[in-house]
């Protein structure tokens, strides 16, 4: 059995007998596989996030699935988290890795960050305004999707 190329990086890289290799590193129909986090290697090697790993993301899509679709702050790469609707910033645990994509599961919702907090003391005044002329049913920006517009017309 050979070396793992992940045994640097695995958090459960056990070796039966000294220089024989992990356990968890096998072959699967001619591909590296790894029976840990049960997936092929060449994905795991790829990916810039490995299952386990905990990760802030900016949910600002959503998957047919349901799923919300996020991005990794620091890589870029494309996460789904179930019960997550954007927009929303989520800490999420990755539980399966893809080429393209992963999946996560939600660990925590967080704050929206402030985008400047200079303008927040004289937009005050400013937000009461505009509250009361949105909740007013003759409002410029109709919703799609509303009853009253639902096809967009």
């Amino acid at each position: 059995m050979a070396d793992c190329p992940l045994a640097d990086d695995c958090p459960s890289f056990q070796e039966q007998i000294e220089g024989m290799g992990c356990q968890h590193y096998g072959d699967r129909g001619g591909m590296e596989w790894c029976n840990h986090y049960n997936q092929p290697i060449e994905d795991l090697k790829t990916a810039p996030v490995v299952p386990g790993e905990e990760v802030v993301l900016e949910v600002d899509d959503m998957h047919e699935s349901g799923a919300g679709v996020g991005r990794q702050e620091e890589s870029g790469f494309i996460v789904m988290v179930d019960g997550v609707l954007p927009p929303a910033r989520v800490k999420a645990e990755i539980t399966k890795v893809k080429p393209n994509y992963a999946r996560a599961d939600l660990i925590e919702k967080l704050p929206d960050e402030p985008e400047d907090e200079d303008g927040d003391a004289d937009a005050d005044g400013e937000d009461a305004d505009s509250e009361a002329e949105e909740s007013g049913e003759d409002s410029d920006s109709e919703r799609l999707g509303s009853r009253e517009n639902f096809w967009g017309n």
